[in-house]
């Protein structure tokens, strides 16, 4: 007869509290995040460093245009555009926004189909989606080349303080670099997904594991914050 102090317990150990607990959850076998993936988690890591670096960027913005003695640059001037003799202020940046709001409505119905495993419309949303987001580089490249053959640089502005065009070119090129790469991945997932390469499992990026379509989700989640960042930019650069 097997003696019952020695029987094995099968019962979860006790919980250390306060700060010893959270390090030994960490340093468990056991992950951490239970409810979420680490694909999700380190694309959540990233975005709240990013949002450090964009935050920075518009308190810079926000401090150079209060301390400075010289008049800032009017917006609605600035980016104004001349249609058949008619003055058309902020027109392009209207468009602009229009386009990458849109954008987060095609990626939201991508991620979506993907979880239905509609191959088919899930990749259509995503070409589409990177449809947009090619067409608000596209505008932006115009405007860059727009304010730069008015005499526009990082360190010279014809219509006001200097900080104006360095302040431009950071945050609209950080941002526009931003939309540049989630264009690529969009192109390289949505042509995985056509292919069927998450449904057979295809070894290559992304798609080690057959039926995993998180990835979709997670190009969401990047594409979404990159909108969310833009509607702040708008805010505070042209609006203000």
């Amino acid at each position: 007869m097997s003696d019952p102090a020695v029987t094995p317990s099968h019962e979860p150990p006790a919980r250390l509290p306060g700060w010893r607990g959270i390090a030994a959850d960490w340093s468990s076998d056991q992950r951490s995040f239970k409810t979420a993936s680490w694909g999700k988690v380190m694309m959540w890591v990233f975005l709240l460093s990013d949002t450090f670096i964009f935050g920075c960027f518009l308190l810079s913005y926000m401090t150079a245009r209060m301390s400075t003695t010289v008049t800032w640059p009017n917006a609605s001037e600035v980016f104004s555009l001349e249609i058949a003799g008619h003055h058309m202020p902020l027109l392009l940046i209207a468009i602009m926004t229009f386009v990458l709001i849109t954008s987060s409505g095609t990626m939201a119905m991508a991620v979506n189909y993907g979880y239905r495993r509609d191959r088919k419309k899930t990749a259509v949303l995503m070409l589409l989606t990177a449809a947009f987001g090619a067409m608000f580089v596209g505008m932006q490249a115009f405007e860059w080349s727009k304010l730069i053959s008015e005499g526009v640089r990082p360190w010279e502005n014809p219509f006001g303080a200097q900080q104006f065009g360095a302040i431009f070119f950071m945050i609209t090129g950080f941002h526009g670099t931003h939309v540049t790469i989630g264009v690529i991945f969009l192109l390289i997932v949505a042509r995985k997904v056509w292919r069927g390469d998450f449904d057979t499992g295809r070894p290559g990026f992304f798609t080690a594991r057959k039926g995993r379509y998180e990835i979709v989700e997670i190009m969401g989640l990047y594409w979404h914050f990159v909108d969310l960042v833009w509607v702040f930019i708008f805010a505070f650069f042209y609006l203000w």
